[in-house]
């Protein structure tokens, strides 16, 4: 069996390439369809989260400002500013504010998000947990006397604070 093709002007070709050409490109396209149903990977239900909330399992990433609210009430505490994050290696995200000044975190890889965040302080749960982009991407374990300070803190600035820094002020 002739193991190449002739062409046109008597030119020979390897047949086996026209199926490699199209093999490679089914191999991109699936490849592509792969990592974009894992890139726009949906939240779990409000209910799955509210769950998780209550059972104190608090996964980055899966878990938005409502199902807090559903399962603990509304927070003692809540402050939204316009604020940098660290993004760390693990995926976590960590707010500038919650660093001491001039000081990256442990473990940081040059990658820095920016954005409005959202803090909620429950005092009586323990915890501070942030959201940026409606996502919850730090939480932090505070007695409760830190979290009142924190939020007393917040209640302060927000006396001083312009309509221009409110996020979300029109």
């Amino acid at each position: 069996m002739d193991r190449f093709w002739k062409i046109g002007s008597g030119t020979r070709r390897f047949p086996d390439f026209a199926c490699l050409r199209l093999c490679g490109w089914v191999c991109i396209v699936v490849a592509a369809a792969i990592s974009m149903s894992f890139g726009c990977a949906e939240m779990p239900s409000l209910e799955v989260q509210e769950y998780h909330v209550r059972a104190n399992k608090l996964l980055l990433h899966e878990l938005t400002p409502p199902a807090f609210v559903r399962a603990w009430g509304p927070p003692t505490y809540q402050h939204a500013e316009f604020m940098q994050f660290f993004v760390m290696k693990d995926d976590s995200y960590i707010p500038r504010s919650r660093l001491a000044i001039g000081e990256p975190p442990r473990g940081w890889e040059v990658r820095i998000e920016a954005g409005d965040g959202l803090f909620l302080a429950y005092p009586e749960h323990g915890w501070l947990v942030v959201f940026f982009e409606e996502r919850l991407v730090y939480r932090e374990a505070l007695t409760s006397a830190e979290l009142h300070a924190l939020g007393r803190n917040w209640q302060h600035e927000d006396k001083f604070r312009t309509r221009l820094e409110v996020p979300g002020a029109q």
